[in-house]
């Protein structure tokens, strides 16, 4: 579909977000008020092999200006206790800024507007849970550094099965690929086989579609791979994953198609995955099912 290239991730972006307290009656999710301070650090450090491939003229900047948007829980989102974007994309790209003994200088974008201003020179690469795909690497590299597909999420003791959820009640985000492909394609093969539909329930916001679920108003949820495992951490009590990640498809950085950067920020990534930090980092997130083990300049599949 030719709509996938505004895809954020595997999300469509929404055009308006309602806050989870507007949500009438419904408490919300802890994953919804989470604290990125809460989080443990990894602490990382320069790589002078590494640092020595860096363009020169980011080394005399002494940083890497990054082009991210939020939200987008847990991968790159404002903490409510101190204001600052944190996340796991957060996390990583400051610890590869580290090895190649640069910061992370973080600025926020319309989503849509990141890769342009990379193109442009006006970032140095972007960070907003991009998917590395075909045709966006017609117009920039992406340094790929996650796999993440469909995840879908049940209540603790109870079973449902993706594939047969003829009948039940699955909370989705409003206009993410969940809502707008994967549940509507399910649902017509149900009643093509003369089963009930799929009831979906969409929400303005991710929060509110777990809140759903762990409050037992939906069946399940389905949503981005990294987006469910972070909300299953957060109410590990009361939900679980449900069947396995589907649909899976690289995250990447852009970055100026042939740019010399791409291969730094590659191999940097790779000594994080080699060292056992990257993948320390996934776990502080609880997004450690979506690691890889190698990182490739433009991965898309396909």
């Amino acid at each position: 579909m030719s709509v996938r290239i505004s895809l954020r991730g595997r999300a469509l972006r929404a055009a308006g977000v309602l806050a989870c307290g507007a949500l009438a009656l419904t408490a919300c999710t802890s994953n919804s008020d989470s604290s990125g301070s809460d989080i443990a650090k990894v602490d990382v450090s320069k790589v002078d092999s590494i640092a020595a491939k860096v363009p020169h003229d980011l080394m005399s900047a002494g940083k890497l200006t990054v082009g991210v948007n939020v939200p987008y829980q847990p991968n790159e989102y404002k903490d409510p206790k101190t204001g600052k974007i944190v996340g796991f994309d957060v996390d990583l790209m400051d610890a590869v800024a580290k090895v190649l003994g640069l910061q992370a200088d973080f600025k926020e974008a319309d989503f849509e507007k990141i890769i342009p201003s990379v193109e442009a020179g006006t970032y140095n690469l972007g960070m907003s849970s991009f998917t590395d795909n075909k045709e966006r690497e017609q117009t920039a590299d992406f340094v790929t550094y996650f796999s993440a597909g469909s995840q879908w999420a049940q209540q603790k003791g109870k079973t449902i099965d993706p594939d047969n959820a003829c009948g039940k009640r699955v909370a989705v985000q409003r206009t993410t690929v969940q809502d707008t492909d994967e549940i509507p394609t399910k649902s017509a093969k149900c009643v093509a086989e003369g089963k009930p539909e799929i009831q979906k329930v969409a929400y303005d916001e991710q929060s509110a579609a777990a809140t759903a679920l762990v409050q037992g108003q939906v069946d399940a949820m389905s949503a981005d791979s990294p987006v469910t495992a972070y909300a299953i951490k957060q109410n590990v009590d009361t939900i679980e994953a449900a069947g396995h990640i589907f649909d899976s498809a690289p995250y990447g950085w852009p970055v100026k198609k042939g740019s010399a950067l791409g291969p730094v920020l590659q191999e940097a990534v790779q000594y994080l995955i080699d060292n056992g930090q990257y993948k320390k980092i996934a776990e502080n997130w609880g997004v450690q099912a979506g690691a890889i083990t190698k990182s490739v300049i433009n991965g898309a599949q396909g």
